[in-house]
């Protein structure tokens, strides 16, 4: 029977009902929307991971991992909170790139990072370093081989030098060997495996054996990647990209990773192969054309390297941290 032959109040009845779900739809459409763009993306969090991946015998490392800032100049709450990390006294820091969003974001970066420059740190650049965001069909995140059109050029030579006046290492395409906190370092990276711009061969081969810990970095954690480490020997990879997922959903976790790795490595520690662990962070920002995160939090991380276990029966822990006073929105 249509709604026009109902009787009149039932019709009624119908209409107003029917209005109410509208209503409900769109309030709770709105408020989750603010939710994501202003809550939860300004959210920002401090994880504690521990991860056994030492030589035996080693001392513990304290490494800091920083990704995805996406820094706007105007952004000073990231900026404030970033700032505050110093406070933690990492014996290492690493960056997996994105720092930029917009060309004159650089002092913004520097400045936010300003108290980790005094402390050893390594890095290498993604793509939003080098070229601008730009306006994205959301649904294009769904399909890793889709065309990538990039905005305009960023001024990395100017974060890149800045970076490096201050003590920090480029890994891209190059391999360090460090002492730090009485423990040595191989350290080798490769520039962003999202834009095809990774050269692994430049770095490839196995590391010091002397080493206590053999570090690999790439912005994006592309598996053609991970194996080239893996197989060369390496006791960790970092990376960022992923944001986490960005947009999460509850019992489910990360829809997409906007790259070729399983949605199951999207973030945290996890293993790749028989004996290297992944770390891959949710990062600190978004896109400006994507400002949104929901149940997932931007991040930095301080990881606790700790060295493996003769029996070699380690699992990579995660913990969130009882928040911090600089945790806040």
């Amino acid at each position: 029977m249509s709604e026009r032959a109902l009787p009149r109040g039932v019709a009624s009845l119908v209409s107003t009902r029917a209005g109410r779900l509208a209503a409900a739809a769109v309030g709770t459409g709105a408020a989750g929307l603010f939710y994501a763009t202003v809550i939860e993306r300004n959210a920002f969090a401090l994880r504690h991971v521990t991860m056994p991946v030492l030589e035996p015998g080693s001392t513990p490392l304290r490494v800091l991992h920083i990704s995805d800032l996406h820094m706007m100049p105007n952004q000073y709450l990231k900026q404030a909170w970033v700032s505050e990390l110093a406070s933690l006294e990492p014996d290492l820091v690493v960056n997996t790139g994105d720092n930029l969003a917009h060309p004159g974001a650089v002092p913004a970066v520097i400045q936010a990072l300003d108290g980790l420059l005094t402390h050893p740190g390594l890095f290498v650049f993604g793509s939003n370093d080098y070229f601008g965001p730009t306006p994205k069909n959301p649904f294009k995140y769904f399909d890793s081989e889709h065309e990538r059109k990039h905005g305009e050029p960023l001024p990395w030579r100017d974060l890149r030098a800045a970076f490096i006046e201050r003590g920090w290492l480029d890994a891209t395409h190059r391999t360090h060997e460090i002492e730090v906190a009485g423990t040595r370092i191989v350290a080798a990276g490769v520039d962003d495996p999202h834009l095809d711009r990774d050269r692994y061969d430049t770095v490839a081969g196995r590391p010091n054996p002397l080493a206590q810990l053999r570090l690999g970095l790439t912005h994006s954690p592309e598996p053609r990647v991970l194996d080239r480490f893996a197989d060369d020997g390496y006791d960790l990879v970092m990376a960022g990209h992923t944001h986490g997922g960005q947009l999460c959903l509850p019992f489910v976790g990360a829809l997409v990773t906007n790259c070729e790795l399983d949605r199951s490595r999207v973030k945290g520690p996890s293993r790749w192969g028989a004996h290297m662990r992944l770390h891959v962070s949710a990062g600190l920002g978004t896109s400006p054309y994507a400002p949104a995160r929901f149940c997932c939090r931007p991040e930095a991380t301080l990881l606790t390297l700790t060295p493996v276990s003769h029996g070699g029966g380690d699992d990579a822990g995660i913990e969130s941290l009882p928040q911090l006073a600089e945790d806040r929105v």
